[in-house]
């Protein structure tokens, strides 16, 4: 983009405003008015010249040396060109250097002090019209200094909006990149968590019968095999979604549909799993929103897989029921030893609770996990939409997986 050779210059600015004021104290001049008679009249005319480079610093200041000059050199019968064009300079950088309303005062001061100096004057010599076309100007001045005062203050706006732009562009880039890394993190631990404590919990359960019952182990092997397929499966799919582009259709996440899933994969290594279901797999019909469905696949998910790292005694309990506009799930699983008094947490489980916490606070539910009566308790409450003309809740459906035998049991 071209530039003007002064850009950057204030000097050269300075300069040529110069030479305009005190050229015509010096240049021949057709009007004797217009040429100082005395050197007091050049040092009057001369003045301006002296203090315009200083208009940047102290604007008003200037204007009104400008202005007295000139009305002093007036009142001499000198009328100055050169002290005109020091006031119109002045006059505008007033304008465009100062508030809107001391540029106001400080032009309309000006203009006052040019008339009554004229006016003065004229009862002396006579007025002179071209009094009135320095007042004109003075005007002019004012308003094209304060047109581009307000130009530069519309420009400095629109660059700090853009910086600010900018910067909240930036600082929203680094919250969605924060955000999809905690799901990332969500989500792998959701799938190989609860898997990987099937696969563990059954590899012992082979190590131990390997001799004594062949078949008991052979059966747990498969169960690994089918844990590790799964979790193969669940890591494949996952990279492949991380991998896809923007537009590419997002995988469905698992609901309450799946929950026999994995509630069947705890029996299979030995658990006792007792489910009290009012809600029913059909989340769609029960009026279950997709996000609520989702975290409470994930609340059954934790409260099972904490149970296989933590549990003692093989048996737990899951409850879905709907209380209200609330969808509540209560996992819970026994102990046989009540821990110490200052005991009153799930033992630590890495960041499986801290990533669940995550997900019901996204939903604006509660968790709670903790020392319960009987053993541990993981419980959640997920706000549902009211349903109109239906009672809360809805028919009990108790459903009890079968036990394990006391083989699968030892």
């Amino acid at each position: 983009m071209p530039r003007w050779p002064w850009a950057g210059r204030p000097w050269l600015i300075d300069a040529f405003v110069v030479v305009l004021v005190a050229g015509p104290a010096f240049a021949p001049l057709p009007f004797a008015e217009m040429r100082p008679s005395s050197p007091l009249a050049y040092a009057l005319v001369l003045s301006p010249a002296l203090a315009l480079p200083f208009r940047r610093r102290w604007p008003r200041t200037v204007l009104a040396v400008c202005v007295a000059a000139w009305a002093a050199a007036l009142t001499l019968g000198t009328l100055s060109p050169g002290g005109a064009v020091a006031m119109v300079v002045a006059t505008y950088g007033v304008a465009h250097r100062t508030p809107r309303r001391s540029s106001i005062i400080a032009t309309a001061a000006a203009v006052v002090a040019v008339l009554s100096t004229g006016v003065i004057v004229s009862l002396v010599s006579g007025m002179d019209t071209r009094v009135l076309q320095v007042a004109l100007s003075l005007s002019l001045a004012g308003a094209v200094g304060d047109a581009a005062r307000s130009r530069r203050a519309y420009v400095e706006a629109v660059v700090e909006r853009a910086r600010r732009a900018e910067e909240t562009r930036e600082s929203e880039a680094r919250r969605r990149v924060t955000e999809e890394r905690l799901r990332i993190a969500r989500d792998l631990h959701d799938a190989v968590a609860h898997r990987i404590s099937v696969i563990s919990l059954n590899a012992g359960v082979a190590t131990s019968m390997l001799e004594t019952r062949p078949d008991r182990a052979r059966e747990a092997l498969a169960t690994i095999r089918t844990a590790s397929r799964d979790v193969l499966g669940e890591i494949g799919t996952m990279m492949s979604v991380l991998r896809a582009p923007d537009d590419a259709p997002v995988r469905v996440q698992p609901g309450l549909a799946r929950v026999p899933e994995i509630v069947e994969s705890v029996r299979v290594a030995g658990w006792d799993v007792v489910v009290r279901d009012e809600i029913g797999t059909n989340a769609e019909a029960a009026g279950i929103p997709l996000g609520v469905d989702i975290v409470a696949y994930r609340v059954v998910q934790e409260g099972l897989t904490n149970a296989l790292k933590h549990g003692t005694t093989r048996r737990a309990h899951v409850l879905l029921r709907r209380d209200g506009d609330e969808l509540e799930i209560v996992v819970t699983n026994p102990i046989e030893r009540v821990p110490d008094a200052g005991d009153q947490e799930l033992p630590p489980s890495g960041f499986g609770l801290v990533g669940l916490r995550e997900r019901v606070d996204a939903v604006r539910g509660a968790l709670e996990a903790g020392l319960a009566p009987g053993g541990y308790r993981l419980a959640a409450r997920l706000p549902l939409p009211a349903r109109q003309g239906a009672p809360a809740g809805g028919p009990a459906r108790a459903a009890r997986w079968p036990e394990s035998s006391p083989e699968r049991a030892s």
